[in-house]
Protein backbone atom coordinates (compact mmCIF):
# COMPACT_ATOMS: atom_id res chain seq x y z
CA UNK A 1 0.00 0.00 0.00
CA UNK A 2 1.07 3.21 -1.22
CA UNK A 3 2.33 5.47 2.14
CA UNK A 4 0.16 8.93 2.41
CA UNK A 5 0.47 11.67 5.04
CA UNK A 6 -3.11 10.03 6.30
CA UNK A 7 -1.87 6.58 6.29
CA UNK A 8 1.47 7.88 8.65
CA UNK A 9 -0.26 9.45 10.79
CA UNK A 10 -3.20 6.63 11.75
CA UNK A 11 -0.30 4.28 12.04
CA UNK A 12 1.47 6.51 14.74
CA UNK A 13 -1.54 7.00 16.38
CA UNK A 14 -2.42 3.47 16.76
CA UNK A 15 0.54 1.54 17.48
CA UNK A 16 -0.45 -2.60 15.97
CA UNK A 17 -1.86 -4.31 18.56
CA UNK A 18 -0.12 -7.94 19.50
CA UNK A 19 -1.83 -10.65 18.29
CA UNK A 20 -3.95 -12.44 21.46
CA UNK A 21 -4.71 -9.24 22.97
CA UNK A 22 -8.43 -7.92 23.01
CA UNK A 23 -8.46 -5.32 21.05
CA UNK A 24 -9.81 -1.38 22.41
CA UNK A 25 -12.54 -1.19 19.79
CA UNK A 26 -15.99 1.20 19.51
CA UNK A 27 -19.71 -0.52 20.31
CA UNK A 28 -23.24 0.27 19.36
CA UNK A 29 -25.93 0.99 21.17
CA UNK A 30 -29.04 -1.10 20.27
CA UNK A 31 -32.14 1.05 19.46
CA UNK A 32 -35.34 0.02 18.40
CA UNK A 33 -37.32 1.39 15.92
CA UNK A 34 -40.28 2.22 17.74
CA UNK A 35 -37.70 4.59 20.05
CA UNK A 36 -36.40 6.70 17.64
CA UNK A 37 -40.15 7.33 16.66
CA UNK A 38 -40.87 9.05 19.75
CA UNK A 39 -37.91 11.14 18.77
CA UNK A 40 -35.52 9.22 21.90
CA UNK A 41 -32.14 8.58 21.83
CA UNK A 42 -31.13 10.66 18.94
CA UNK A 43 -28.85 13.48 19.34
CA UNK A 44 -29.97 16.06 16.74
CA UNK A 45 -31.99 15.55 13.50
CA UNK A 46 -31.54 11.68 11.42
CA UNK A 47 -29.59 14.32 8.97
CA UNK A 48 -26.97 14.26 10.85
CA UNK A 49 -25.85 10.78 10.71
CA UNK A 50 -25.05 7.94 7.97
CA UNK A 51 -26.80 5.04 7.86
CA UNK A 52 -25.61 1.48 6.40
CA UNK A 53 -27.05 -1.69 6.74
CA UNK A 54 -25.87 -3.94 9.54
CA UNK A 55 -24.10 -7.15 8.75
CA UNK A 56 -24.41 -10.31 9.96
CA UNK A 57 -20.89 -11.49 9.95
CA UNK A 58 -18.12 -11.78 12.79
CA UNK A 59 -16.73 -8.75 13.92
CA UNK A 60 -12.89 -8.60 13.11
CA UNK A 61 -10.03 -5.87 13.60
CA UNK A 62 -7.30 -5.42 11.62
CA UNK A 63 -4.19 -4.50 13.50
CA UNK A 64 -1.87 -3.60 10.19
CA UNK A 65 -0.87 -7.62 10.43
CA UNK A 66 -3.71 -9.30 10.87
CA UNK A 67 -6.93 -10.58 12.15
CA UNK A 68 -8.36 -10.38 15.88
CA UNK A 69 -10.96 -10.66 17.16
CA UNK A 70 -12.95 -8.73 19.62
CA UNK A 71 -11.83 -10.88 22.69
CA UNK A 72 -7.99 -10.66 21.33
CA UNK A 73 -8.21 -14.29 19.48
CA UNK A 74 -6.27 -14.61 16.41
CA UNK A 75 -7.61 -15.49 12.84
CA UNK A 76 -5.91 -17.60 10.53
CA UNK A 77 -6.79 -16.03 7.32
CA UNK A 78 -4.95 -17.11 4.06
CA UNK A 79 -1.84 -15.48 2.92
CA UNK A 80 -3.69 -14.48 -0.43
CA UNK A 81 -6.72 -13.19 1.57
CA UNK A 82 -4.82 -10.74 3.45
CA UNK A 83 -2.17 -9.88 0.30
CA UNK A 84 -2.00 -6.06 -0.29
CA UNK A 85 -4.38 -5.34 3.20
CA UNK A 86 -3.67 -1.75 4.66
CA UNK A 87 -1.31 -1.30 7.18
CA UNK A 88 -3.72 0.80 8.94
CA UNK A 89 -6.24 -0.87 11.94
CA UNK A 90 -9.37 -1.28 10.45
CA UNK A 91 -12.73 -2.26 12.14
CA UNK A 92 -15.05 -4.94 10.22
CA UNK A 93 -16.76 -7.89 9.95
CA UNK A 94 -16.04 -10.77 7.82
CA UNK A 95 -18.67 -11.27 5.66
CA UNK A 96 -20.50 -13.93 3.86
CA UNK A 97 -23.57 -12.20 2.32
CA UNK A 98 -27.09 -12.33 3.96
CA UNK A 99 -27.79 -15.36 5.57
CA UNK A 100 -23.80 -16.22 5.47
CA UNK A 101 -23.16 -16.32 8.84
CA UNK A 102 -23.11 -20.22 9.14
CA UNK A 103 -20.27 -20.44 6.73
CA UNK A 104 -18.30 -17.41 8.73
CA UNK A 105 -18.29 -18.79 12.16
CA UNK A 106 -17.20 -22.82 10.51
CA UNK A 107 -14.43 -20.99 8.46
CA UNK A 108 -12.98 -18.05 9.89
CA UNK A 109 -13.07 -19.53 13.29
CA UNK A 110 -10.39 -22.46 11.79
CA UNK A 111 -7.12 -23.41 13.10
CA UNK A 112 -6.27 -24.22 9.63
CA UNK A 113 -8.18 -21.82 7.15
CA UNK A 114 -9.90 -23.78 4.44
CA UNK A 115 -9.06 -22.04 0.98
CA UNK A 116 -12.25 -22.62 -1.04
CA UNK A 117 -14.32 -20.96 2.25
CA UNK A 118 -12.57 -18.49 2.84
CA UNK A 119 -12.94 -17.35 -1.17
CA UNK A 120 -16.75 -16.84 -0.21
CA UNK A 121 -15.85 -13.99 2.71
CA UNK A 122 -14.99 -10.28 2.72
CA UNK A 123 -13.63 -7.99 5.41
CA UNK A 124 -16.53 -5.41 5.44
CA UNK A 125 -14.20 -1.98 6.69
CA UNK A 126 -16.66 0.69 8.61
CA UNK A 127 -14.53 2.75 10.69
CA UNK A 128 -10.51 3.02 11.70
CA UNK A 129 -9.49 4.33 15.01
CA UNK A 130 -7.80 7.71 14.52
CA UNK A 131 -8.81 10.24 17.35
CA UNK A 132 -8.95 13.52 15.36
CA UNK A 133 -11.29 12.72 12.39
CA UNK A 134 -15.09 12.49 12.39
CA UNK A 135 -16.88 9.75 11.28
CA UNK A 136 -17.66 11.37 7.87
CA UNK A 137 -13.90 12.21 7.54
CA UNK A 138 -13.13 8.77 8.60
CA UNK A 139 -15.30 7.45 6.15
CA UNK A 140 -14.65 9.66 3.05
CA UNK A 141 -10.73 8.75 3.39
CA UNK A 142 -11.20 5.17 4.01
CA UNK A 143 -13.66 4.77 0.50
CA UNK A 144 -10.72 6.34 -1.35
CA UNK A 145 -8.10 4.25 -0.32
CA UNK A 146 -9.87 0.76 0.00
CA UNK A 147 -11.42 1.29 -3.14
CA UNK A 148 -8.17 2.64 -4.70
CA UNK A 149 -6.81 -1.13 -3.55
CA UNK A 150 -9.22 -2.83 -5.97
CA UNK A 151 -8.75 -5.70 -3.74
CA UNK A 152 -11.32 -8.46 -4.20
CA UNK A 153 -11.44 -9.38 -0.71
CA UNK A 154 -12.01 -5.86 1.18
CA UNK A 155 -14.45 -3.03 1.11
CA UNK A 156 -16.16 -0.33 2.65
CA UNK A 157 -19.62 -0.58 3.97
CA UNK A 158 -21.71 1.82 2.01
CA UNK A 159 -22.85 4.59 4.19
CA UNK A 160 -25.62 6.72 3.40
CA UNK A 161 -28.19 9.48 4.17
CA UNK A 162 -31.60 9.39 5.06
CA UNK A 163 -33.98 12.88 4.79
CA UNK A 164 -36.26 11.79 7.59
CA UNK A 165 -37.34 9.13 10.17
CA UNK A 166 -40.53 7.61 7.63
CA UNK A 167 -37.51 6.93 4.77
CA UNK A 168 -35.20 5.25 8.06
CA UNK A 169 -38.14 3.06 8.01
CA UNK A 170 -38.99 2.19 4.83
CA UNK A 171 -35.24 1.64 4.41
CA UNK A 172 -35.04 -0.96 7.68
CA UNK A 173 -37.93 -2.68 6.22
CA UNK A 174 -36.45 -3.08 2.96
CA UNK A 175 -33.45 -4.51 4.90
CA UNK A 176 -35.16 -6.78 6.68
CA UNK A 177 -37.58 -8.42 3.93
CA UNK A 178 -34.55 -8.96 1.73
CA UNK A 179 -32.46 -10.99 4.36
CA UNK A 180 -30.83 -7.90 6.25
CA UNK A 181 -30.21 -7.90 10.14
CA UNK A 182 -31.17 -4.29 10.50
CA UNK A 183 -29.36 -0.67 10.13
CA UNK A 184 -26.64 0.98 11.47
CA UNK A 185 -26.78 4.60 12.36
CA UNK A 186 -23.63 6.42 12.96
CA UNK A 187 -23.37 10.02 14.08
CA UNK A 188 -20.97 12.19 11.13
CA UNK A 189 -19.16 13.87 13.84
CA UNK A 190 -18.32 11.16 16.09
CA UNK A 191 -14.97 10.78 17.02
CA UNK A 192 -13.74 7.30 17.50
CA UNK A 193 -13.94 5.85 21.12
CA UNK A 194 -13.62 3.04 22.91
CA UNK A 195 -16.01 1.39 24.62
CA UNK A 196 -19.96 2.26 23.82
CA UNK A 197 -20.84 4.99 22.37
CA UNK A 198 -24.29 6.73 22.47
CA UNK A 199 -23.98 8.04 18.72
CA UNK A 200 -23.38 4.71 17.30
CA UNK A 201 -26.36 2.99 17.31
CA UNK A 202 -27.82 -0.41 15.90
CA UNK A 203 -31.28 -0.20 14.89
CA UNK A 204 -33.46 -3.27 14.75
CA UNK A 205 -37.15 -3.69 14.73
CA UNK A 206 -36.36 -6.78 17.82
CA UNK A 207 -34.08 -6.62 20.55
CA UNK A 208 -32.18 -9.60 21.17
CA UNK A 209 -30.25 -11.07 24.09
CA UNK A 210 -28.86 -14.33 25.86
CA UNK A 211 -29.36 -16.82 28.44
CA UNK A 212 -28.23 -20.38 29.45
CA UNK A 213 -30.18 -23.16 29.32
CA UNK A 214 -31.40 -25.08 32.33
CA UNK A 215 -34.54 -27.39 31.34
CA UNK A 216 -36.60 -28.69 28.67
CA UNK A 217 -40.17 -28.88 28.19
CA UNK A 218 -41.69 -31.77 26.36
CA UNK A 219 -43.18 -31.41 22.73
CA UNK A 220 -46.71 -32.31 22.07
CA UNK A 221 -48.85 -32.59 18.74
CA UNK A 222 -46.12 -32.72 15.95
CA UNK A 223 -43.15 -32.49 18.59
CA UNK A 224 -44.77 -35.27 20.27
CA UNK A 225 -41.06 -37.28 20.99
CA UNK A 226 -38.96 -33.79 20.84
CA UNK A 227 -38.39 -31.06 22.55
CA UNK A 228 -41.21 -28.48 22.18
CA UNK A 229 -39.32 -25.44 24.63
CA UNK A 230 -36.09 -25.01 26.76
CA UNK A 231 -35.99 -23.58 29.77
CA UNK A 232 -33.05 -20.38 29.96
CA UNK A 233 -32.18 -18.23 32.81
CA UNK A 234 -30.77 -14.63 31.62
CA UNK A 235 -27.44 -13.41 33.99
CA UNK A 236 -30.36 -11.05 35.70
CA UNK A 237 -31.76 -14.22 36.74
CA UNK A 238 -35.11 -14.25 35.20
CA UNK A 239 -36.02 -17.56 33.90
CA UNK A 240 -38.72 -18.33 31.04
CA UNK A 241 -38.94 -20.62 28.07
CA UNK A 242 -38.39 -20.09 24.54
CA UNK A 243 -40.16 -22.60 22.12
CA UNK A 244 -40.36 -21.02 18.45
CA UNK A 245 -37.45 -20.58 16.43
CA UNK A 246 -36.20 -24.17 16.04
CA UNK A 247 -35.90 -26.63 13.38
CA UNK A 248 -37.12 -30.32 13.54
CA UNK A 249 -32.98 -31.39 13.66
CA UNK A 250 -33.06 -28.97 16.37
CA UNK A 251 -36.11 -30.11 18.26
CA UNK A 252 -34.53 -33.89 18.47
CA UNK A 253 -31.55 -32.25 19.49
CA UNK A 254 -31.77 -29.85 21.50
CA UNK A 255 -28.97 -27.04 23.17
CA UNK A 256 -27.48 -28.78 25.93
CA UNK A 257 -28.12 -28.23 29.74
CA UNK A 258 -25.56 -25.11 30.73
CA UNK A 259 -25.16 -23.72 26.67
CA UNK A 260 -25.54 -20.46 26.15
CA UNK A 261 -28.13 -19.33 23.32
CA UNK A 262 -28.92 -16.10 21.46
CA UNK A 263 -32.52 -15.30 21.37
CA UNK A 264 -34.85 -12.37 19.61
CA UNK A 265 -37.95 -11.11 21.59
CA UNK A 266 -39.57 -7.92 21.36
CA UNK A 267 -39.89 -6.20 24.82
CA UNK A 268 -40.51 -6.73 28.16
CA UNK A 269 -43.54 -7.24 30.28
CA UNK A 270 -44.27 -5.90 33.14
CA UNK A 271 -42.44 -9.08 35.14
CA UNK A 272 -39.39 -8.52 32.76
CA UNK A 273 -39.88 -11.44 30.93
CA UNK A 274 -38.69 -11.53 27.38
CA UNK A 275 -41.99 -10.92 25.13
CA UNK A 276 -42.22 -13.41 22.26
CA UNK A 277 -38.58 -15.09 22.63
CA UNK A 278 -37.34 -16.95 19.76
CA UNK A 279 -34.44 -19.01 19.27
CA UNK A 280 -31.65 -17.87 16.99
CA UNK A 281 -28.64 -20.13 17.69
CA UNK A 282 -26.39 -21.90 20.50
CA UNK A 283 -23.53 -19.19 21.51
CA UNK A 284 -20.50 -21.42 21.71
CA UNK A 285 -17.63 -18.94 21.41
CA UNK A 286 -17.27 -15.14 22.91
CA UNK A 287 -16.51 -14.18 19.49
CA UNK A 288 -20.00 -15.27 17.49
Amino acid sequence: MKITPITLALTLSFPLLAHDSAPAIMQAKDLLLTTVQNKQSLEGSISDYLVSEKLDGIRAFWDGKGFVTRSGNKLNAPDWFIDQFPTIPLDGELWAGRGGFQHVARTVLDTLPNEDSWRRISFMVYDTPTPNMTFAQRYTMLNTSITALNHPHIQVIEQFEVNNLDELEKTLDKTSSSGGEGLMIHHKDNLYQLGRSEQLLKLKRYQDAEAKVIGYEEGKGKYTGMMGAIWVVTPDNIRFKIGSGFKDAERQTPPAIGSTVNYRYNGLTESGIPRFARYVRIRNNPDI
